[in-house]
């Protein structure tokens, strides 16, 4: 609810707030907008990885039998780089690198599947490592876009309707107020003639 009094500077704050708000409403609408077409993009991104990650477990589960002999040790996360990006306004993590290192391990001695088995659980990390950056974005991003509807909603639906109307009884108001005072001259000018006439 709209608080305001009947006169000129309650008018003149409601036209002044209204107006900021008409002018920031296209603005919001945008950031929304944005919003809402990065939180798509975020979400085709992360089904993706997800696929991914779900035909690398399956690789590395065709290869079951052989895990057995393999050394899972040798491959280690050592560092996940991040930056921060600005998404129509949100701040959000950005990964940048993600380092891995490999123990070393005799290369003759190993069978030679080994490789293999190193790139596969290498690749297993770093796509693990970048789904949860990407849900991690997608849960900053969505918040925000939900947050910013919620301002729209509250612009449009019930602080610019607000505003208008309360435009709408001020000047009402004072327009009855003038029509009153405008009036209650005549009448006072047509006693006042009338007095005039009765005296003469």
């Amino acid at each position: 609810m709209i608080k305001f009094q009947y006169n000129k500077t309650s008018l003149q704050q409601i036209e002044k707030d209204l107006k900021m708000r008409q002018r920031t409403l296209p603005i919001i609408k945008s950031k929304e907008t944005a919003l809402r077409l990065e939180v798509k993009k975020c979400k085709v991104e992360a089904d993706e990885l997800e696929q991914k990650l779900q035909e690398q477990i399956a690789g590395y589960e065709r290869m079951y039998a052989l895990w057995g002999e393999f050394d899972a040790s040798l491959v280690n996360l050592d560092d996940v780089e991040l930056g921060v990006k600005k998404i129509a306004g949100v701040r959000v993590p950005v990964l940048t690198n993600i380092s891995l290192s490999v123990k070393p391990f005799g290369l003759f001695s190993s069978p030679k599947w080994y490789f293999d088995g190193i790139r596969l659980l290498q690749g297993l990390a770093k796509t693990a490592v970048e789904r949860e950056f990407v849900f991690a974005k997608l849960h900053l991003l969505d918040h925000a876009r939900k947050k910013t509807t919620q301002k729209v909603n509250l612009f449009e639906k019930v602080q610019i309707p607000g505003y208008e109307e309360a435009v709408r009884k001020i000047k009402r108001f004072m327009e009855d107020e003038e029509n009153l005072s405008k009036s209650s001259q005549k009448i006072l000018k047509s006693l006042q003639e009338k007095r005039k006439e009765v005296q003469a």
